[in-house]
């Protein structure tokens, strides 16, 4: 059984079709990219299952026990379902640890000491530890990303929602916050990706889902995908809306050593 079914999706603004007809299962432990041009339905799709956006038809159901929205309320679906922006959604007038524990002590009422262990722990991982007590004007951008994942994580999730992520950021600071992402990947965490970098997307996906006008056009492993796309589906066509981002995965970037130099030499020529 899926640990999250997705079935006969459907998702309208006005006259406008969204997603139609849509279906879609992730397995436990799973990692799906959801790639498409922009106006697809990816985000979309993302903001259905985590109940920011209401859909018209279809059921979404977590562990085969219950349709969000329906057996299961969203404020309980959100809790097994954790979501991450591209625009962070740090609460300005807040603390880096008062934002993560949010969710944590206000809504799952757990016990504060607990959860602030856990985000410690978390933060120590990220390499953010020491930044716990600062508020997200002085931080940067990727340092607010990775405050965001942990602040996701603090809520326990079987899933992690991730829609567009890296789209702000500059490169250095992109690599950093694909580095944690490509280690829960490797950890087992469930995730449903929205990105356009290629090179990540090759690297972390069990799957790739190529959408347009709402549906699904194709899914398949990324070597087929990125090698060997179906008849029906839009051959490289990723090529033509998006630039391939290289995604060399080192160590960690916390545990990542500083840049060094050995033997180096200069030659100058005359002409």
């Amino acid at each position: 059984m899926a640990l999250l079914s997705i079935r006969n999706l459907h998702k309208q603004y006005g006259n406008v079709t969204a997603i139609q007809s849509l279906d879609l299962d992730l397995e436990k432990g799973e990692v799906i990219v959801l790639l498409g041009p922009s106006g697809c339905g990816k985000s979309t799709l993302l903001r259905c299952v985590n109940g920011l956006e209401p859909h018209q038809g279809g059921s979404i159901v977590m562990d085969g026990v219950g349709e969000f929205g329906k057996d299961v309320s969203w404020q309980t679906a959100r809790q097994k379902v954790g979501m991450v922006f591209q625009s962070y959604e740090l609460f300005a007038h807040m603390t880096v640890i008062e934002n993560i524990l949010l969710g944590p002590v206000k809504v799952q009422n757990r016990n504060r000491a607990e959860a602030e262990a856990q985000a410690d722990k978390l933060l120590e991982r990220v390499g953010l530890l020491d930044r716990k007590n600062a508020y997200p004007r002085e931080l940067s951008g990727g340092q607010k990303q990775r405050i965001a994942i942990v602040r996701a994580l603090c809520l326990n999730p079987e899933v992690i929602l991730l829609d567009e992520i890296t789209a702000a950021l500059d490169p250095e600071m992109v690599r950093e916050v694909l580095e944690v992402v490509l280690e829960l990947a490797h950890e087992g965490m469930s995730m449903l990706i929205v990105t356009h970098e290629m090179g990540f997307a090759r690297k972390v996906a069990d799957r790739i889902v190529f959408m347009d006008k709402g549906g699904i056009v194709e899914s398949s492993d990324p070597e087929t995908f990125f090698s060997a796309p179906k008849a029906n589906a839009p051959a490289n066509s990723w090529q033509a809306w998006t630039t391939d981002f290289i995604f060399r995965p080192s160590e960690p970037f916390f545990r990542r050593p500083p840049l060094s130099t050995k033997h180096l030499k200069r030659k100058h020529s005359c002409n």
